[in-house]
């Protein structure tokens, strides 16, 4: 990574101000992130995509008239919180409803389904479109991850919304292209965080890695680097696999992920066009270039939009769009935006809680710093333990949250917030502060917490029981794990379960056992489960986490 960093924390949110600033012509920043510069027309279904930060031009780099109507801006590779996607939504919607474009990641999935859900509430129709095209990730397609394939499904469903369909049928749309596309790609080197000393993988010198992702992970296998031709027809061959009977026609996107350069593509991309003139299949408006990247990493990807007799489909990929970073045709002018995007998302101060509440109120406020000193501590441990299978941010997601949460809980107590205010309030802001997986179940444990704590009566023992009861099953209600899939779960459940009978101390010490044996584990969920046997010999890094906070908090058992 560039040493051009301020604070590493604050590397994504200062991108993306000065994004904005460079593209104000186009774009307009939001709370959680920006949203079309030009007003939408009244009635117009309105797209949002999104997803961490680190992939530009996605996703903001596609907000404008012929594309989307606004991108919801994530930390570096973590998912945008569920409050931030909701806010871009309220300022893209003009009536039409809203259609939500995101690739295929646990933490995405959860957050943007939390934001639909909370937008439903408030009368707003909202549909969700994955996209699944890298076909190295797995063989049921709709297990896939999202990766370069982002730019063409997101580019047709937007010129639908653009022409003027209903919801439904650019729904429609979206689901037809996401069936139509396949993704393989290589990686040379992994790439670096801004602010790490060291990239999150590396790549042996005369190797190459298949099937990378585009967060930090590493390939899910290796091969012998070899010349331009020879990457070109492997890229070409895994992906013609899946051709589809009669497909005679195809977008083609050669995609570079951060450090692999244009003449290089083009170098790659002459053999792919030779290749696909001899298969009999005719590229329609290629792409090469930076599209989808990985901040520095050094790797490219190949992928293919199938047509078959679809010619709507390629209509609307070659219809115009006029966007920061993908300008296609021609469109008229549009008239501004001349409407107040600079309210606060932040929620309305709380009712005050009672004199005996907001004592309890403050001990557990007391016990978030002690949660977020411990994180502090071990950031950096975390982090290494999900750069085995992930993307490195556990820790850096972590910290994060827990100081959202500790802030929030400070202003909750200074309004005289009760226990159980302050622990959603807390549960709010660790979503929106941290982003991604972690984000959305560390955020709906809090809050399910916050319900039996209420704001009335002091908070017992057996009620911090019962909330712990109540967090868990909150965490696997949301995040669909089960012990055994290696995830937080496989120490939250332990704990859970041996609190109520043996005391805080005993329930700590079961969790971190469980953590620790879940190095034996192959993972089955999250982004880790991708890459099969590499994480055996290594522990979850949420179970690990989980089982440090709870260690951290047994002195407190007798609150």
């Amino acid at each position: 990574m560039a040493p051009l960093v301020n604070d590493a924390r604050q590397f994504a949110r200062q991108a993306l101000g000065g994004f904005a600033a460079a593209h104000a012509d186009l774009v307009r920043p939001v709370h959680g992130g920006v949203v079309r510069a030009s007003a939408t027309p009244p009635g117009q279904v309105a797209v949002v995509l999104g997803g961490g930060s680190g992939h530009y031009p996605a996703f903001a780099g596609w907000v404008g008239p012929g594309f989307a109507h606004g991108a919801a801006c994530g930390e570096i590779f973590a998912s945008p919180s569920a409050g931030q996607i909701a806010s871009v939504a309220r300022a893209a919607e003009n009536g039409g409803g809203v259609l939500f474009g995101f690739g295929n990641y646990a933490g995405d999935v959860l957050h943007f389904g939390e934001a639909a859900g909370r937008l439903r509430a408030e009368g707003i129709d909202v549909r969700i479109r994955t996209v699944t095209d890298d076909i190295a990730s797995h063989t049921d397609p709709a297990e896939r991850r999202g990766i370069a394939g982002d730019l063409l499904v997101f580019k047709v469903m937007c010129a639908a919304a653009e022409r003027g369909d209903t919801l439904d049928e650019v729904e429609e749309i979206g689901r037809r292209a996401n069936d139509a596309t396949r993704t393989l790609g290589y990686a040379f080197d992994g790439c670096t965080l801004p602010g790490a000393p060291r990239p999150l993988f590396s790549v042996a010198s005369g190797r190459m890695a298949l099937g990378l992702g585009i967060h930090g992970e590493p390939g899910l296998d290796e091969a012998e680097l070899t010349d331009a031709d020879t990457i070109a027809d492997r890229l070409l061959d895994g992906v013609l696999k899946e051709v589809p009977d009669g497909a005679r026609r195809a977008a083609v996107l050669l995609n570079g992920l951060g450090a692999t350069k244009y003449e290089e593509l083009f170098v790659v991309y002459r053999r792919v066009a030779e290749r696909l003139a001899a298969a009999g299949i005719e590229p329609v408006a290629p792409e090469v270039g930076e599209h989808v990247t990985s901040l520095d990493m050094a790797g490219l990807s190949l992928t293919l939009t199938f047509f078959e007799k679809d010619d709507e489909l390629a209509e609307l990929w070659q219809a115009p769009a006029l966007a920061p970073a993908f300008r296609r045709g021609h469109l008229g002018p549009r008239p501004t935006r001349t409407d107040d995007l600079t309210t606060t998302a932040s929620p309305p101060e709380p009712t005050p809680g009672t004199p005996e509440s907001r004592r309890s109120a403050a001990r557990v406020a007391d016990a978030l710093r002690t949660l977020r000193a411990t994180i502090a501590t071990h950031e950096e441990r975390l982090g290494a333990l999900d750069a085995v299978g992930g993307d490195g941010d556990h820790g850096i997601g972590m910290r994060r949250g827990a100081d959202a949460a500790c802030a929030a809980a400070d202003r909750a107590l200074a309004a005289g917030a009760g226990a159980g205010t302050l622990l959603v309030r807390a549960g709010e802001a660790w979503s929106d502060g941290a982003g991604g997986t972690s984000g959305a179940l560390w955020a709906a444990a809090l809050t399910a917490a916050g319900a039996v704590a209420g704001d009335r009566d002091p908070v017992t023992y057996a009620q911090l029981v019962r909330a712990v009861r109540e967090s868990v099953d909150a965490i696997v209600r949301i995040g669909g794990a089960r012990p055994g899939d290696k995830t937080l779960v496989d120490a939250a459940v332990p704990f859970a379960e041996r609190l109520p009978h043996d005391g805080w101390a005993a329930a700590a010490l079961a969790a971190t056992r469980a953590a620790e044996e879940t190095a034996h584990m192959t993972a089955r969920l999250g982004r880790a489960r991708t890459h099969g046997d590499r994480t055996l010999g290594t522990p979850d890094p949420g179970a690990v986490s989980f089982a440090l906070i709870v260690t951290a908090l047994a002195p407190q058992e007798d609150a």
